[in-house]
């Protein structure tokens, strides 16, 4: 089989696949910025998909950041990519992944953002679906929650194909901040932070594990401290925070959301039943519904599957459900 990579409607010779390969797939990522240029590159990188897309109105610039990717596919995994202006490039996606939306601004909050990319999804997510109808969809422009359960009303799909993000990366900043505060291997630490993708986002430490033992009873760090009340909350603060400083620093995050959302994607071309704390439709999940919001949920080939309910505290419960009144009072504010 002979790939090619078409950038600005030529096709370039990639080379040929081998015999026992897996099934074709295809992913669209729709928003050529920092994010989505980051996150096709990700993707060959490491094989998700044999087929990656980036559409944008930007001619110029989705043109650029497929051949500049098609330039190095020789040394990734085999696959192709293209670039296109022209919402057609995304039609038979296996996946849509949405990236554009209104540019984040340092100091600015992701809730901020709700308004200006509620308009962009008005528009953009129609023609997206119409030429898609079958694909998993992954939101991914901020504030995610809101805008996903913007998207999801808008798109008319059924909410087990139409999901956020949410905070799978925010869980990974978790994890990597108590793997280094406790000396152990971030692949260790089994940690959730749920809610919003944001300030107002909940650790949930009470089933937090660290290999097999629970988080809350793990005692002394490896800077001689414990890992109490004070620490744990430190820990939370830099998770919510991380995101600011890296865009006051660099003006975007987009290496570890890249990684992140490939994540994403290769637990559903692989439907791999994997546990991610993503952003759906909740419907009395621990009393609280009609709102999208981070929660730890199966994700394979049809898109989310069941919401798990972990063990939580009367605080942590109240946290999530302040949480989801932030998120939906946003989302009333824009007629949702």
């Amino acid at each position: 089989m002979t790939e090619r990579a078409d950038v600005g409607g030529r096709s370039e010779l990639l080379g040929t696949s081998g015999p026992g390969e897996r099934k074709a797939s295809k992913v669209a990522i729709v928003g050529a910025g920092a994010v989505g240029s980051t996150l096709a590159y990700a993707c060959l990188l490491r094989g998700a998909a044999r087929e990656v897309v980036l559409f944008d109105v930007n001619k110029a610039k989705v043109e650029a950041e497929a051949l500049d990717i098609a330039h190095g596919i020789q040394f990734t995994p085999m696959g192709s990519v293209g670039g296109s202006d022209d919402i057609g490039i995304c039609a038979g996606a296996d996946v849509v992944v949405i990236t554009a939306g209104a540019r984040q601004k340092p100091g600015q909050s992701r809730l901020d953002l709700a308004g200006a990319t509620i308009d962009i999804m008005r528009d953009l997510v129609p023609r997206v679906v119409e030429v898609a109808p079958d694909a998993v969809y992954i939101m991914v422009a901020n504030p995610v929650d809101v805008v996903t359960y913007a998207g999801l009303k808008i798109s008319g799909l059924p909410d087990n194909q139409f999901f956020g993000s949410g905070t799978v990366l925010d869980s990974n900043r978790l994890r990597y901040l108590v793997a280094q505060e406790c000396g152990v291997a971030v692949q260790n630490v089994h940690a959730y932070i749920a809610g919003e993708h944001g300030d107002s986002e909940i650790p949930l430490w009470s089933s937090a594990m660290i290999g097999a033992v629970p988080l809350l009873q793990w005692g002394q760090t490896v800077t001689g401290g414990m890992l109490d009340d004070t620490a744990r909350a430190r820990i939370a603060a830099d998770v919510v925070s991380s995101a600011y400083r890296i865009i006051e620093g660099k003006g975007a995050t987009n290496y570890a959301v890249g990684l992140a959302v490939v994540r994403i994607i290769e637990a559903v071309l692989r439907d791999e039943h994997r546990v991610l704390s993503v952003s759906s439709l909740l419907e009395d999940y621990l009393e609280i519904s009609d709102v999208c919001m981070a929660v730890p949920t199966i994700v394979g080939s049809s898109g989310v599957g069941r919401r798990l309910v972990p063990v939580v505290t009367e605080t942590e419960r109240a946290g999530l459900a302040r949480s989801a009144e932030s998120i939906r009072s946003v989302a009333k504010r824009f007629g949702f």
